[in-house]
């Protein structure tokens, strides 16, 4: 990857102006999430969790259900930066300034991706940091955590913006989040084991790309996983590079880019 930038002082100024952008804002970018994820861990980690009886998982109810809330923040926040930079960069026509700019396609993408993926590990890791205030814990795996948390943070940042490109309003912005994004990734495992659902249910969770991200990063932190790790790991290695294709494709056609 590299070698395809010839222009790595242009890049790290627009990844820096990415990066600023949403630390700029913490109270509607940082701090929303780590408050939700609070109010999550509170209600189903204590409240309710006590009732349930995760034993033969070697971990309590609590410890379970941060690691899917650190994967769901983590993708909500990387898909949520690119889509509304990008969307915005399009609707006030300030994108002409990165397009008339002396950078590749593939340069324009790691600028804009280098956002979405900061703001994704920055949430993850509160969401992470926040739960030890509730029960202290180690994190297993850390080089896999980093993997995991790198490749869903891209597949969701590409994602972001190939969602900016196709919207052509602020709907249509956040439909795929709503509609399709959070359901896929509660379905995915955030709040329970897939193995407490009929089998039927069971086998159709495996269709959902989504259940592998979650199960990697809740591999990463407390080692439990309803998959074999490396098929998590080969599922999310697959996805990002599909998605940062098609986005550098979709840059490099123009798309809905010069109208």
């Amino acid at each position: 990857m590299l070698h395809l930038i010839s222009n790595p002082i242009g890049v790290m100024a627009l990844s820096k102006r990415e990066i600023h952008r949403f630390f700029s804002v913490a109270n509607q970018t940082i701090f929303p999430p780590l408050v939700s994820s609070v109010l999550f861990m509170y209600i189903f980690g204590i409240a309710i969790g006590s009732r349930i009886d995760l034993s033969a998982t070697g971990t309590t109810y609590l410890n379970f259900i941060v690691p899917g809330l650190m994967a769901m923040h983590l993708i909500s926040g990387s898909y949520e930066n690119t889509s509304s930079s990008l969307f915005i960069g399009r609707w006030h026509n300030h994108i002409q300034e990165i397009l008339l700019s002396p950078l590749s396609y593939i340069e324009m993408v790691l600028g804009l991706l280098a956002g979405g993926v900061a703001r994704g590990i920055t949430v993850c890791m509160g969401v992470w940091l926040v739960s030890l205030f509730f029960a202290p814990s180690t994190i297993a795996h850390p080089v896999a955590l980093l993997f995991f948390m790198v490749m869903v943070a891209v597949i969701f940042s590409c994602a972001g913006m190939m969602g900016a490109l196709w919207a052509e309003d602020f709907g249509m912005l956040s439909m795929w989040n709503i509609y399709v994004i959070v359901p896929l990734a509660l379905l995915g495992g955030v709040f329970h084991p897939t193995s407490m659902l009929p089998k039927p249910i069971l086998i159709i969770s495996h269709f959902n790309p989504l259940f592998y991200l979650v199960n990697g990063i809740r591999y990463s932190m407390n080692g439990i996983t309803d998959t074999p790790a490396s098929v998590c790991a080969s599922v999310a290695f697959a996805m990002a590079g599909l998605f940062f294709v098609a986005t550098v494709i979709l840059f490099k056609i123009g798309y809905k880019l010069r109208t």
